[in-house]
């Protein structure tokens, strides 16, 4: 498939369903390869099967990413697929709603593994294909999903919206590091977007929530830009939030 991005490769983790699948939709619009990495076998092959249907290469992982071994899966199944890595999506999340002080262990492991920890490690794990890629075309992508909840805390969403702090100041490390060999890194901050991980927060009205699409189109115009420049935050606000962050 023809594209901007025609003749790269590109892992997205959470790519099965949500914002995931849309900008693993977006990528293979622009002619990148792609890999999808999710835990649920099913939802994987059906996200497969749409974006061939639509003309991309897709490789699907499944892999639990809250575990070392699941982040050496999808970054080996995709060199050994690829042998590049030009955008790196780290979109898998774990969402438990809790207040400070009151969600159990289990759960506080699950949302640190899979929303913090697994983003550090895939980006070490990936490093040195994202190194090769900028070398050869100037530049390589990390995208990075945050949340306004990481500038804005909601005390129902305690430890996901310290994990979504924790992911900006880590995007900001990793520019500090690496931006000037062109490995750029965008923290992506939506307030709440129409997704299944939504679904508590529905009574919002989902006509009144972020469009997927609009995540996508930003995010493409972030992969268009020329090497010379980059954007290390995205903040996207509600128009009809009723709180004044945007949520």
């Amino acid at each position: 498939m023809s594209g901007r991005l025609a003749g790269t490769a590109a892992l997205v983790t959470g790519g099965s369903s949500g914002i995931g699948l849309g900008l693993a939709r977006m990528l293979v619009e622009e002619g990148a390869a792609v890999s999808i990495v999710g835990r649920n076998g099913d939802k994987l092959a059906a996200a497969a099967g749409a974006l061939r249907a639509a003309g991309g290469a897709v490789l699907e992982v499944k892999a639990d990413l809250s575990s070392d071994e699941g982040v050496l899966t999808a970054v080996e199944r995709h060199r050994e697929e690829y042998g590049r890595l030009d955008v790196l999506v780290n979109n898998a999340g774990v969402c438990l709603a809790s207040k400070a002080g009151r969600q159990e262990i289990t759960a506080i492991d699950a949302v640190l593994d899979t929303d913090l920890r697994a983003v550090v490690l895939l980006y070490q794990a990936g490093l040195d294909l994202l190194l090769a890629a900028a070398a050869e075309r100037g530049i390589a992508h990390v995208l990075n999903l945050a949340s306004l909840l990481g500038r804005h805390p909601a005390p129902w969403l305690a430890v996901y919206s310290a994990t979504k702090a924790a992911v900006i100041s880590f995007t900001q490390s990793m520019n500090r590091s690496f931006a000037r060999k062109g490995v750029v890194s965008t923290a992506v901050c939506p307030g709440f977007v129409d997704t299944p991980m939504s679904e508590d927060a529905k009574d919002l009205a989902s006509d009144d929530m972020i469009p997927v699409e609009d995540i996508a189109e930003l995010t493409r115009s972030i992969l268009r830009l020329s090497p010379r420049s980059y954007v290390p935050e995205l903040l996207i606000a509600r128009t009809r939030s009723s709180d004044p962050s945007g949520l």
